[in-house]
């Protein structure tokens, strides 16, 4: 835990305020700000607070990306686009989702290979960089003792806000994620979606253009997770900020994300928009009343792959006459089709084809991702950079 604190620690006093467009109405000011002058930051005035986005489609691309700790390689040649909008982070527990968070936060550097974020290389503005990201780790990372407004304040003036200025804008954004009538409250006192709402408003109190969450809704009753749901959707379509978002809960990350990056034991195994990638896998599924192994075993002999659950069965739409040769195998064997439609896959779907594909038996995502963070395979020692993944 002292590593981690010491790790975000380190991560924010690298930062500084940066103008960056609004993301939602909290967000929708056009005032005049000063930096506070100390140590690492310049005192400078800014004509506005906010800034309109890019015009680059990429808020982070890498190219040949390794990262390795002596033999162990932690990230092998990662070739990646994240582009605007949110994308979601997933792999198994070990996959180098940690490592390569960390290297994108500039916390570790990489081996070798090169990487941009936000249009900015990693290696030689990393300072500019940290200035337009806002990191939501996963991890509790509140001092307990304070109350929410004086830590997110504190947070502000870690980033080098002016103390009168944080303190407005930690209001602002207590307020927006919720938290506007408990932002008094000591830390200690706080359940597990308050703690979570506090850490995203530290996040975004300098309006990063970039949101990295690292799973903001683990650990959330209903109500509290639809709220965090809700409020990062809000920064992505109302606000037009970009979230790269690490769960292992892929129905948040579907009704979050447009797009998905997938990493498997340091490189790159699937990324795009997730539409896209489910149309590869498309499947039609059956209702079989009487028949059903046979009509499987006949189905496979003929080259079908087949994915069952008692009396329904997905059979894959690699043909234009699917349809009609299961119609044909069913009439062969004598199996009662009751019902037949091509099958709307989730994301939890796409993830478990794609995993099938890299070798592994598995019944659901539970079973590679929803271990607790103690629990996790780590990419490297914590004395060498390395964590839960």
């Amino acid at each position: 835990m002292a590593f981690h604190n010491a790790m975000l620690m380190r991560f924010v006093r690298l930062q500084r305020v940066s103008p960056s467009k609004p993301a939602a109405g909290f967000l929708k000011k056009n005032r005049t700000y000063r930096y506070r002058r100390g140590k690492g930051f310049k005192g400078r005035r800014l004509s506005r607070f906010f800034v309109a986005p890019m015009d680059d489609d990429l808020v982070i691309h890498s190219k040949g990306l390794t990262k390795s700790y002596g033999p162990h390689v932690a990230l092998e040649n990662l070739n990646l686009s994240v582009p605007r909008g949110a994308t979601g982070l997933l792999g198994p527990n070990g996959a180098g989702k940690s490592t390569f968070l960390k290297t994108v936060l500039g916390l570790i550097q990489a081996t070798s290979g090169e990487a941009t974020v936000l249009g900015l290389d990693i290696k030689t503005q990393g300072e500019e960089i940290r200035s337009r990201i806002g990191y939501m780790p996963e991890y509790d990372a509140l001092n307990p003792e304070m109350d929410a407004i004086h830590q997110v304040r504190y947070s502000g003036e870690l980033l080098g806000m002016n103390p009168v200025v944080a303190l407005n804008r930690a209001h602002e954004a207590l307020q927006f994620v919720g938290m506007g009538e408990q932002r008094y409250r000591e830390i200690k006192s706080f359940s597990t979606g308050m703690k979570q709402a506090t850490k995203l408003a530290c996040a975004i109190i300098h309006d990063p253009e970039l949101i990295i969450a690292d799973e903001p809704s683990n650990g959330l009753d209903a109500k509290t997770r639809e709220f965090m749901i809700s409020t990062l959707n809000t920064m992505v379509h109302e606000g037009e900020r970009s979230v790269l978002m690490a769960s292992h809960l892929m129905e948040d990350v579907e009704r979050v994300c447009e797009n998905i990056v997938l990493l498997h034991k340091g490189k790159l195994a699937a990324q795009g928009r997730i539409e896209d990638l489910k149309a590869i896998d498309r499947e039609v599924e059956i209702h079989v009343w009487g028949g059903a192994t046979p009509l499987e075993e006949l189905l496979r002999d003929r080259g079908f792959k087949i994915r069952r659950e008692g009396r329904v069965m997905r059979v894959a739409n690699t043909q234009e006459d699917t349809t009609t040769h299961i119609l044909q195998a069913a009439s062969e064997v004598g199996a009662q089709i009751r019902r037949m439609h091509e099958y709307e896959a989730s994301l939890e779907d796409l993830f478990l084809a794609i995993m099938e594909n890299l070798g592994y038996e598995i019944k659901s995502s539970d079973d590679l991702l929803s271990s607790p963070i103690e629990a996790r395979r780590v990419d490297a020692p914590e004395s060498l950079g390395g964590g839960a993944s």
